[in-house]
């Protein structure tokens, strides 16, 4: 069963910097697109910065120059580095794939979520 796997969440001050890490781990064979999203309390999930097979990346407008989602092909990881953090930034992060996985002959591909990873801006 594939399982994402989050890490890098925490408390930093305005103007801080934090990396966030999605793990995939399964019988993997790729992961199609990778993307971040985020979760404010009374608010919808909203798409960060998203990241296709062919390296085309995706990113909010409220995060632009900001944010950089990147991954690395042989540990199936993918990271989102956050520079330059407001406030606004607070909110759970979500790491989300659609991953093509399985054997040989049974091949399945899914949309997965890691758990969240909370990332609190103090003001």
């Amino acid at each position: 069963q594939v399982q994402l796997v989050e890490s890098g969440g925490g408390l930093v001050q305005p103007g801080g910097s934090l990396r966030l890490s999605c793990a995939a781990s399964g019988n993997i064979f790729s992961i199609n697109a990778m993307a971040w999203y985020r979760q404010a309390p009374g608010k919808q999930r909203e798409l960060v910065a998203g990241l296709t097979s062919g390296d085309t990346t995706n990113y909010a407008d409220s995060v632009k120059g900001r944010f950089t989602i990147s991954r690395d092909n042989a540990k199936n990881t993918w990271y989102l580095q956050m520079n330059s953090l407001k406030p606004e930034d607070t909110a759970v992060y979500y790491c989300n794939a659609y991953i093509t996985s399985g054997s040989t002959y049974r091949v399945t591909r899914s949309d997965y979520w890691g758990q969240g990873t909370q990332v609190t801006v103090s003001s």
